[in-house]
């Protein structure tokens, strides 16, 4: 990669990394369609910043789980299955064309916006209630094959669906996205890089931005009121997608 294209990485990564600290997401569904942007190819900025969500996530999760706002519950039911389709989704992406899927990423994560929008007011002032197991193995599972084939962490589908399907409150939503965004990056690393989807270069240009910014993000998310919270995590989905669905394609 060329020395331009890396440093635009780590400004995008240091963006990205606050923004997933603060949201609940890994980030790399937001920084894919912003690298390809740059002129990275599609495949390659599917898959290069997955690998720095890893150590962002779980940075971030660990400021969100020490104040409780992570549900241990939806993590140890959910994952198993999470973890198996992320694999199967990220098999998949070596016959399915880069492009189309970054054209999917920008649609779903609009599609979240929305969501996140037309429900705020319910989802600011919920309260914790325990999720049926169905529905949290149909949400991780779902979210798991979905990112697998998207090279995300799952972050991104995950909080929206924790609050809106699950029921959970904004801040726990966050957090327990986090840690779940974690661990269903680690087998889609694996696969990526297995079928030679990820620039390292890229990468390491990426994470070492976004990791300190994530956890600069969580604390932020923390102590903001959770319509507000809600409020800008929706209006800022919705304006990066819809610009990129716009102007990136």
């Amino acid at each position: 990669m060329s020395p331009q294209i890396l440093l635009g990485a780590a400004l995008i990564g240091m963006a990205v990394g606050f923004l997933s600290g603060a949201f609940g997401k890994g980030g790399s569904a937001v920084a894919t369609p912003l690298l390809h942007l740059l002129g990275v190819p599609a495949m390659i900025a599917i898959a290069s910043p997955l690998p720095a969500t890893i150590p962002s996530s779980l940075l971030a999760g660990r400021v969100y789980a020490g104040t409780g706002n992570v549900d241990r519950r939806v993590v140890q039911i959910g994952l198993p299955l999470g973890l198996l389709l992320t694999v199967v989704g990220a098999v998949l992406t070596r016959w399915v064309p880069g492009g189309p899927l970054v054209f999917v990423t920008d649609l779903v994560v609009l599609g979240c916006a929305v969501r996140i929008l037309a429900t705020r007011h319910s989802i600011a002032a919920r309260r914790h209630e325990d999720a049926t197991v169905l529905k949290i193995v149909a949400v991780v599972g779902a979210v798991g094959f979905v990112s697998g084939l998207l090279g995300n962490s799952g972050g991104f589908l995950l909080a929206p669906l924790f609050m809106s399907v699950l029921g959970l409150p904004v801040h726990r939503a966050l957090g327990t996205s986090l840690v779940l965004a974690t661990c269903l990056a680690v087998p889609g690393t694996l696969v990526h890089a297995w079928l030679g989807h990820i620039d390292w270069s890229l990468t390491l240009a990426f994470g070492v931005a976004s990791v300190p910014a994530a956890a600069a993000g969580a604390r932020l998310a923390l102590r903001t009121h959770s319509h507000a919270l809600a409020l800008a995590y929706g209006a800022g989905l919705a304006t990066l997608a819809g610009g990129l669905l716009a102007f990136g394609h």
